[in-house]
């Protein structure tokens, strides 16, 4: 008001001034708002795409057989026939395929999770001539695509007499995998070197260190360990496919070849097999979903 009063020049000054800080200030809110809706656009629309084949997959399989391939797509099923759930369970033996998927699964964490632990704590804490060139070697058999090492890999299992057991899912699992080697590595370097300095001047050795201090500190990231892991051993198709024959020795997704025949595809049931094979990754993600996002974005904090 003094300023106003005694220099007018000065209070027209200031006055501009503030009008002009406001009308940047509204641009700026403008500009973060066109920003804010031209994103939530792109993932709402990157949404639909991703959620579509699972929306068409659970339309399906509560479709009667004649409105499967009806043009224009049934979207919303009339009548809604919840028996094609019923027939796709009673139709193959569904517990046998669901014993063996548990258990290549459940074993394949506890392998995954042990060795590529142990083996980034090698990799991240200790210090040994060559390591990083070890590393970088661990690193480059990620660049071999799967389909190279196949015809080797079942030679080796062949002629180890494990072909049509579940051995070659589950053992590989226990010599460690160089994508979650590298990530629990990654997430090692994070924890502060003082705590194993403290408890080697107590007498710990490496491997109580490995045990009683780093894992107890890296739940989110073998939490996300575990979630990979039981996604892909659950998901998986081609490795039972080429090393299982038997049936009973069959997983649920090769399951779902048993809604092949010679008189075509019972295309429902094969959907609504594929929704209840889908199911639990569903719960796992939804229920551990705050572990998983955790242990990625805590990984990916040291390089």
């Amino acid at each position: 008001m003094v300023t106003k009063a005694s220099d007018p020049a000065a209070a027209h000054s200031l006055d501009f001034s503030v009008i002009a800080a406001r009308a940047s200030r509204r641009r700026r809110q403008q500009l973060r708002l066109v920003r804010d809706a031209s994103l939530y656009m792109v993932m709402s629309a990157g949404s639909i795409a991703f959620v579509m084949p699972f929306v068409w997959m659970l339309s399906t399989s509560l479709k009667a057989a004649e409105q499967v391939w009806q043009q224009p797509p049934v979207w919303i099923p009339s009548p809604v026939v919840f028996q094609n759930y019923v027939d796709a369970v009673t139709s193959v033996p569904t517990l046998t395929y669901l014993k063996n998927s548990v258990l290549i699964a459940a074993l394949s964490i506890v392998g995954l999770v042990f060795s590529s632990s142990l083996v980034a704590f090698a990799f991240s804490r200790i210090e040994w001539p060559g390591r990083d060139a070890w590393f970088g070697i661990l690193l480059s058999t990620m660049m071999l695509p799967s389909q190279v090492t196949m015809i080797p890999v079942f030679v080796l299992f062949f002629r180890l007499g494990w072909v049509n057991t579940l051995k070659p899912l589950i053992v590989p699992s226990f010599f460690g995998s160089a994508f979650y080697i590298f990530l629990l590595r990654q997430f090692f370097m994070g924890i502060p070197r003082e705590l194993d300095e403290s408890a080697i001047i107590d007498g710990a050795n490496p491997l109580v260190i490995w045990g009683r201090i780093i894992l107890p500190l890296s739940g989110p990231a073998l939490a996300a360990v575990a979630i990979f892991s039981f996604v892909g051993n659950w998901n998986d198709f081609m490795g039972p496919l080429i090393y299982l024959n038997r049936t009973d020795k069959w997983t649920l997704p090769l399951g779902l070849l048993a809604f092949r025949n010679k008189y075509g595809t019972e295309w429902a049931q094969l959907m609504a097999y594929s929704t209840l094979v889908m199911l639990p990754c569903l719960l796992v993600f939804f229920f551990f979903q705050r572990y998983f996002i955790q242990g990625i974005t805590l990984t990916g904090i040291k390089g």
